[in-house]
């Protein structure tokens, strides 16, 4: 059958990224607490194209992701690259996946249970010398100003923010532990089930642990580096403000 893709172009310009985009797919992970978790990622997958290509072959894109997608725990993320890079017999290959990963959370008096859902990413590319790698979780928290507290008579105005942690895939780690290390670092974190004794601990805790989001960033950089494991990293901090009509913003990039 004709192959219109492997015609020759004659335009001599090169296609830095030709893929799939937007592909939602489920996925399996690996799970801190139950060995497995099983979700739904939007992906993207792109190669190069040399300049004497007419096209690229689409389908092997998705050949290669239906053969992984049982198993895209983070070592197995760069062999998928790998396969893709092979199929399309491409200098490079890319890919991005971003998912909802789902950790059970207990609230912090009644012990009540509940799912919380993390925004995730995958970011990485293969060539043939080497690699690229990174992995993102936006995680909810609460924040309490430290100038409301100190000037206030009657109490301190508090938010949620979105702190997104971005790491160089160094040692293996979990994303469960990365959400602990960044609730850890703010005012408070955030539940999906709270009783009102919870409530009331949560508040309470938050009014003791006032932060910034130029604390916020500061103190998630400080853990992580103490963690030795990243080659580098960034944080990201958005405070979606309480008195104000718009966000506080900080990030700190390492490495």
């Amino acid at each position: 059958m004709l192959d219109v893709q492997a015609m020759k172009d004659e335009r001599q310009i090169p296609i830095q990224k030709v893929g799939v985009k937007g592909v939602r797919y489920p996925i399996t992970l690996l799970d801190k607490a139950e060995g497995l978790q099983h979700t739904t990622a939007a992906v993207n997958l792109y190669a190069d194209l040399p300049h004497d290509f007419k096209g690229t072959h689409m389908s092997r894109f998705i050949e290669v992701f239906e053969a992984h997608r049982r198993d895209l725990s983070m070592p197995r993320f760069l062999d998928m690259l790998a396969d893709v890079r092979n199929a399309l017999e491409a200098e490079t290959a890319y890919a991005d996946l971003h998912f909802p990963y789902f950790i059970e959370k207990r609230a912090p008096v009644s012990g009540q249970s509940s799912m919380m859902s993390y925004d995730c990413a995958y970011r990485g590319k293969v060539w043939n010398v080497g690699h690229e790698f990174e992995v993102s979780v936006a995680v909810p928290v609460q924040t309490v100003c430290p100038c409301s507290k100190a000037i206030s008579a009657y109490g301190a105005h508090n938010q949620r923010g979105i702190v997104t942690l971005t790491v160089a895939l160094g040692p293996f780690f979990w994303i469960e532990d990365l959400v602990a290390l960044v609730e850890g670092s703010a005012s408070s974190g955030v539940y999906t089930l709270l009783k009102r004794e919870d409530e009331k601990f949560v508040t309470e805790r938050a009014f003791d642990n006032p932060r910034f989001v130029e604390d916020l960033v500061r103190q998630v950089s400080q853990e992580v580096e103490a963690l030795g494991k990243f080659p580098r990293f960034s944080v990201e901090a958005e405070n979606f403000e309480s008195i104000h009509n718009h966000s506080a913003y900080a990030f700190v990039q390492r490495g």
